[in-house]
């Protein structure tokens, strides 16, 4: 999708990266345009490689707080997660503050499979993939931390997940402010709405690695509709693992027999769905799709592309805050 965070960049300046981080000069440039955030190209290089050029958003343009250094975050997650088992690209290359370019870059090695949200996929194929996400998400889960909760490289972090919690959604609620984002309620009443009920953050007390973008277009697929990879990990922070199940059920709900939760629990993954759980679960959609509205204000999404998108997220997050509201009327009660 169109979006003023993703830069330009000439074939001379993609030559010039190439040869420069990889020692080969370009034979083919594709851009990719199915991003929300930043600029990616299919480069074939003159020695017969083909590789992912990922490009960081200017560094002068105002994103969204959780949004600062994005590809660090990512390069983070192939630092930790693929030594663990995870399928995912090789990170050939990351440059950050490159001076030329003036951002940072990321240069993976290709992949030839299909996203599975282009896939035409049985109902048993379908259940298969989502056993085996469960599996890959346990081995994810299970990367230890080191004690800090939230976006280390954003500087949203905290003590306890509870507290990175509330700095998060601050952060984001402050980002709304200032894009004159449209919601469903009041600033002022979500905040406390999330407030209200984050006591249940508090059963959280190890940091997992939390991929948080984890939906079908994210994980590529093989020729044997097997998964080859997992994409796109600018998103991930440290946190509650069931964050992870939000955008693999978006604007849906997580269910006791989705094959995911039985190949997370055969690989070890702790998942309980109790009244709390579920709570903490609406929490995380609501801050889900506040994230959805309000990344409209920086990247300018072409409204004829984006309008329908902002409605169904617009009502999900309206569901999303009846929840919290009738959850934090029962716990007065108590």
């Amino acid at each position: 999708m169109e979006s003023r965070t993703k830069r330009r960049l000439s074939p001379a300046q993609i030559d010039e990266v190439a040869r420069d981080a990889l020692g080969c000069g370009v034979a083919s440039s594709v851009e990719l345009t199915d991003g929300y955030a930043n600029a990616v190209w299919r480069l074939g290089l003159e020695d017969g490689r083909q590789v992912v050029l990922k490009l960081g958003p200017p560094p002068d343009l105002r994103m969204l707080a959780y949004e600062r250094h994005l590809l660090r975050t990512e390069a983070m997650v192939y630092h930790l997660a693929r030594p663990a088992g995870l399928p995912m690209p090789e990170l050939l290359r990351a440059s950050f503050d490159d001076e030329r370019l003036g951002g940072d870059y990321l240069i993976l090695s290709a992949l030839d499979g299909v996203p599975w949200n282009r896939a035409t996929l049985s109902r048993a194929e379908d259940d298969a993939l989502r056993f085996e996400v469960g599996r890959y998400l346990a081995r994810l889960h299970a990367i230890p931390g080191t004690g800090v909760f939230g976006y280390p490289y954003a500087g949203l972090t905290g003590r306890t997940w509870r507290e990175a919690f509330l700095v998060m959604v601050g952060a984001l609620l402050d980002d709304a402010v200032y894009y004159d984002t449209r919601l469903p309620a009041s600033i002022v009443e979500i905040a406390g709405l999330i407030y209200m009920n984050a006591h249940v953050l508090d059963q959280v007390t190890t940091p997992s690695l939390v991929h948080f973008d984890l939906w079908p277009g994210n994980v590529f697929l093989t020729g044997d509709k097997r998964i080859q990879a997992f994409i796109d990990h600018e998103r991930a922070f440290w946190g509650d693992p069931l964050a992870d199940f939000v955008t693999p059920t978006l604007f849906g709900e997580l269910r006791e027999d989705d094959p995911m939760l039985a190949g997370y629990r055969q690989e070890g993954g702790p998942a309980t769905l109790d009244h709390a759980a579920r709570l903490r679960i609406a929490l995380y959609r609501a801050y889900l799709y506040l994230i959805m509205l309000v990344e409209d204000g920086p990247r300018r999404y072409p409204e004829e592309l984006y309008g329908p998108l902002r409605d169904h997220t617009t009502r999900s997050l309206t569901a999303c805050l009846d929840t919290l509201r009738e959850a934090a009327r029962g716990h007065a009660r108590v």
